[in-house]
């Protein structure tokens, strides 16, 4: 069973005894690849954990950009997310429909914007049900909150620092599946190059989660990165294929006790089309 701690990962009998903490704030980080056509809004209107808002990673972004769900500024975070009424001093639990897969993002987001009080509920929705607990599909309208973000710039990458990353020590691992990470396997984006940052190494994230979508525990985890190579007493940048993903490489990391890792928050999705930077096959 799962040591639940409120600042990375929490079990799900942790969060059935905490319902009724007013300071508690649930929230469904559900998302799913664009090649999936789910509506992960449509699926919390129709079943969401009671009392759970919806965060909705594209439009709590950098929507100027071009690329998918990139960070948004400080202030449009803390102005987006104190309308679901979640203030600094609330304790944050957030969820997906899969298990654990985009909930890994939010936690990361909020991390990076100094709002390090939220975990992930390990094994999200569906161990949720399975074991009967409640869910409601009755639309609530927060209070909002009073929330104030600042950036941690130290978590986060762009392409010319991995470039650079790339070239010297620091490690860069790709949470995307073997047949991607090797360029045998096409993107889910159209237009992008197929293969992987050179010198990286491949942590498939579902490899560190259990057959039922809660995280492996402590040992099984560190067996996993050193299995592929990842020394844990370096500095380690996550990517994947936008930065949903990468942040299971993140949540994983911090749980084992490595605090020294920072995410590409472009990934594959800016590199696979930057035509001027390398990349490697097979």
């Amino acid at each position: 069973m799962v040591q639940s701690d409120p600042k990375i990962l929490v079990s799900t009998d942790w969060l059935a005894e905490n319902l009724s903490n007013p300071d508690l704030r649930i929230l469904d980080g559900s998302w799913h690849l664009p090649t999936e056509n789910r509506d992960p809004l449509a699926e919390y209107r129709s079943d969401h954990i009671t009392g759970a808002q919806y965060f909705d990673i594209d439009g709590i972004s950098d929507t100027a950009s071009d690329l998918p769900h990139m960070v948004p500024s400080a202030k449009q975070f803390a102005r987006q997310v104190a309308k679901l009424g979640i203030s600094n001093d609330n304790q944050v639990v957030v969820y997906d429909t899969q298990g654990l897969f985009s909930a890994a993002r939010v936690w990361w987001l909020f991390r990076f914007f100094g709002l390090n009080n939220i975990a992930v509920l390990d094994g999200g929705l569906p161990k949720w049900k399975a074991e009967k607990r409640p869910t409601s599909n009755t639309p609530i309208t927060p209070v909002s909150g009073t929330l104030s973000a600042t950036a941690q710039n130290h978590l986060v990458r762009d392409a010319a620092q991995v470039l650079a990353a790339s070239e010297t020590a620091t490690q860069v691992i790709d949470a995307r599946p073997s047949a991607r990470f090797k360029g045998e396997a096409p993107e889910p984006r159209a237009g992008l190059r197929a293969g992987r940052i050179p010198n990286s190494k491949n942590v498939f994230f579902k490899s560190l989660l259990n057959a039922n979508g809660t995280l492996k525990p402590v040992a099984e985890l560190t067996a996993v990165f050193k299995a592929q190579g990842v020394e844990l007493e370096q500095p380690i940048i996550t990517s994947c294929g936008s930065g949903v993903t990468a942040s299971v490489l993140s949540l994983a990391l911090q749980k084992i006790g490595h605090d020294n890792h920072a995410l590409y928050d472009g990934s594959w999705s800016e590199w696979g089309a930057l035509h001027d930077y390398p990349i490697e096959q097979g």
